[in-house]
Formats: C-alpha cells, structure tokens, sequence
C-alpha cells in the first residue's frame, strides 16, 4: 500500500528588511490626533494620574513630548516596549488595559516622526532608548540603541521621580510639506489644536473621573473633558440602560437625546457640535474600557439625517471583545458582531422612531387646517410641496377688500411666492446649520393685523372670548411673539368688549 508522502524541505531565515518593514509602519492611517491617543493609552495602562504634552513648534528642530507619571519601565521592559510587535493580540489583557498589539508606541510615533525617544524612570532606576529611522535605513538592522547619559536629551527635565516621557524628533510629516518656516509652524499649531479636541472627547471619562482619573495639559494648559452626550445637562433625555450578555463579556447601551440648542449656551452647542456640526455627529459613541474608539458613525444601521441629529447611542465593551469587534491598530475602529448589530438595530428603531414620531407629531400641528396655517404641506406627485394658504383669513380678508380687479392678480402672486421657495439653499442651511435657520421677524403691525383677523374667524366658528387668548398662543407666529401678541389680544378683547 502506498502512502503520500512530502520530501523533507530546507527551512530558511526570512527575516523581513528592517528599512523596509519600519518604513511600512509609518503608514497604517494614523494622524496627530489618534497616535497622540495611542500614546496616551499606554499612560493610563501605566497607572498614570497626569500626562502632559509638551510641544516646541518655533525651533529650528520642532519636537513634541508626551509625560507621564506611571509606573515606568525597567531597561528590559522598555526593551520589550520598543519591540515591533511585544504584545500577542489574542492574549488575555488585565481590566482596563488600553493596548493591543505592542505595535501603538511605534508605528503612532513613526506616523508622525523618524526618530523615537523613550526615558523612562522606576524604582529609582533610569533607562532610555531610541529608534532612529534614519541610522535603520543606512544599516538595515534592527538595532536599538540604548542610551546611558540621558542629561542633555530633549524631554529628561520633564522626568519625575518615576514615569515616561515619549519624544518625537524630525517631525518631516507635520511640516505640511512646506519649506517656509512660518508656514511649518503655523501648520504643527494647527494640528496641535485639531488633537487637543480630539483628546478631551477619546478621553473625555478619565478626564471626569473614571478610574485611574488622569489631568491631561498640552503646554502647561488643563484640558477640560469633552463629553458628547452632555450627560450632565438637566435638559439632556436619557433612557435605561441595557446590557446584552455574551461569552466574552457584557455590552452596555445607553441612549441619549441631546437638549434643544436654545436650552444650551451658544458655545456649548458649538462644542458639542465640533466642527462638522451636529448632523455629523450624531449616532453611536463606542467605548472600549472607557476609551472612545467610535465617535458619531451610525455603522451602516441608519442613514443620518436631520430628525435624528440630536440622538447619541453610547455602547461600552470589554478589551476581552477585541477580535469580534475588530478592533484596530489605532484604535479608531470597529465592527459590530452579529448579535450586537441585531440588537442595536431594534434599539435604534425604537428610540430614534419615537424621535421621528415626536418630531412628526410637532409637524402635523402645525399644518393642521383648524390653525390657519400660512403655509400649507400637499402632497404633489409624489413630492411634499409648500405653497401659501390662499384660505389665510388675513388673504381672504385682504383680498375681500380688493376691488374685483385687483384679486387674481393678488393670487397670482402668493402662488409666485410659493413657487420661488429657495428650496436648495433652504436644504443646504438646514443640513450645516439648522439651529441658525430662523423666520423674519415681524412687524407689530402685521402681527396686529393677523390678530384681529383670527380673532375674528375663531370667535365666528364657537371660540369664546375666554377661551381666545389661549387658542391664538397655539398659532407659531403669535406665540413665538407672544409679548407682543398678547398685548394685542387683549386690546382687542377690550375694543369688541365696548
């Protein structure tokens, strides 16, 4: 009987090129913002209390530091800790653990510079190594270099009595690809900035206390956390939580419906928006150990839209659901396993469907036909259009009084009016800045004129006197100038009164 066999091969060494593989890690995706975090994850896994960022933008070789005051390394851990790839990612991690991979403190760094400083201090014991991409490329190994006398190094005067200070030199991808120096540091300022926001909202729950409680400056500067569901805000809508139990850990999920903007200081809004505004903002915020890892994304469940621009959906999952969330390097994103996207959906169904329902209902009281809506919504093939209610009681009034001439004419143009509704600049607005998108303000006059109109009409079709004022403070316009309209009830109550 024969038997399959495979002739013994050789085994040989293909080690990767040490150029080429580290060059390769400066490009996995990051930016200033998520390698500054990645960083910062080690900090808080280190048992930090207080990072600092520390940036020089204006010498002729810029730099930037991140501090710590950890645990610290010894010479053989920070060894380990500048090894691409020191970690096993299907290794079980401690609670509260941010790291992954063992790759975040390189390839973050690398992203942004070409030479990579570690100092570090624990048990009274200094250690310091460097990775420079400049002397791998020019001799092809992987060589650390270890560093004894660390007294004129960037970064050793910030170094307490324990702790890590990470240092990145030649900072060739911050310099937005100008040679005015003017220009470079005006772009590293900018960038700096970009991250800070960035920072107060990944870390926003550390910030307010979630243990271990970090203070985290840039400069000198405390950074105030950035919460973006404005859990503290007594207008904020916030429903139970529940939690979805699986194998390898629980799955908390909390929704949110953020206050109305008027309920809210300017600036506060504007924050919590960030810069492309709440409509891009809105969805689900997943944290991972307390970290934010996604901020706003709807991931495919819903579309976004403008009725839901105020909902948040917070989800916090164990670093133990790593490989089904698919975590990545970064950090910056995930997936949803089957079970958890089933459930999400049915969450968000309920709870932004009860959004639309409320924001619906609001909708049809206003064109409801028993308050003499300005406006009336009709439905035109298959379109929603907008058109002027020529059944106005202050058009039929007006027009009553035109003399028989002069009433198509009058029609014609409140029909003209409604076709030239700037319906594009109308949808632009409202997507970018809804909260700005505001009605003229009326004259006293007019508002006079539709109050004696309406008055008119309510009290010929059963409303009583006593009952008018509160009938009329349901019409938007008159209640949305209600000082003014309330005024002019009453002097109209007094002169029919007479």
């Amino acid at each position: 009987m024969l038997r399959n066999s495979s002739p013994e091969g050789k085994k040989i060494d293909v080690a990767p090129y040490a150029h080429s593989l580290i060059e390769g890690h400066r490009d996995f995706g990051y930016n200033i913002q998520t390698a500054l975090a990645d960083i910062i994850d080690n900090s808080i896994s280190a048992k930090a209390t207080r990072v600092e960022l520390r940036a020089d933008s204006v010498s002729e070789a810029p730099w930037i530091a991140i501090v710590d005051n950890g645990e610290g390394m010894t010479e053989q851990e920070l060894i380990e800790a500048m090894r691409f790839g020191s970690k096993n990612p299907m290794e079980k991690r401690a609670p509260k653990e941010l790291g992954r991979f063992g790759l975040g403190l390189k390839s973050a760094s690398f992203s942004q510079c070409r030479c990579l400083t570690v100092i570090t201090r624990k048990n009274q014991a200094t250690a310091c190594a460097r990775w420079d991409l400049d002397e791998v490329a020019e001799s092809n190994k992987w060589t650390l270099e270890l560093i004894d006398n660390i007294e004129n190094l960037i970064g050793n005067e910030f170094l307490g009595s324990r702790g890590t200070v990470v240092v990145w030199e030649k900072l060739d991808r911050l310099g937005g690809g100008t040679h005015s120096k003017s220009d470079q540091i005006k772009h590293i300022n900018s960038e700096l900035a970009m991250a800070e926001r960035h920072l107060r909202l990944v870390f926003h729950r550390f910030l307010e206390g979630a243990p271990p409680k970090i203070t985290l400056s840039l400069n000198s500067r405390k950074l105030a956390p950035l919460d973006p569901v404005a859990s503290d805000h007594p207008s904020t809508q916030k429903d139970p939580e529940e939690c979805i139990e699986l194998i390898n850990g629980n799955v908390r999920i909390r929704s949110y419906t953020l206050p109305h903007f008027r309920k809210m200081a300017k600036a506060d809004w504007d924050e919590l928006g960030g810069p492309e505004g709440h409509l891009r903002s809105q969805g689900l915020y997943i944290y991972r150990e307390d970290r934010l890892i996604i901020a706003g994304s709807w991931l495919g469940l819903i579309k976004q839209s403008e009725l839901t621009k105020l909902s948040r959906i917070t989800v916090d999952i164990p670093n133990t659901m790593d490989s089904e969330w698919k975590i990545d390097v970064k950090k910056s994103s995930a997936q949803l396993p089957p079970l958890v996207r089933k459930r999400l959906a049915r969450v968000i169904e309920r709870f932004v469907g009860t959004s639309k329902r409320t924001y619906q209902s609001r909708g049809q009281k206003l064109v409801d036909t028993t308050r003499h809506p300005i406006w009336s919504r009709v439905q035109k093939d298959g379109n929603v259009v907008f058109k002027p209610n020529l059944e106005h009681p202050v058009f039929q009034i007006f027009s009553s009084k035109l003399p028989d001439d002069l009433k198509d004419g009058f029609e014609r143009c409140l029909r003209l009016l409604g076709s030239g509704l700037p319906i594009d600049a109308l949808h632009a607005e409202l997507v970018g800045n809804a909260e700005l998108v505001a009605s003229d303000k009326a004259e006293e006059s007019d508002i006079k004129q539709v109050v004696h109109d309406l008055a008119g009409v309510y009290l010929e079709n059963g409303v009583t006197r006593e009952n008018l004022k509160n009938t009329m403070l349901s019409y938007p316009l008159l209640h949305s100038n209600w000082e003014v309209s309330e005024e002019l009830i009453n002097d109209y109550l007094k002169e029919i009164n007479r």
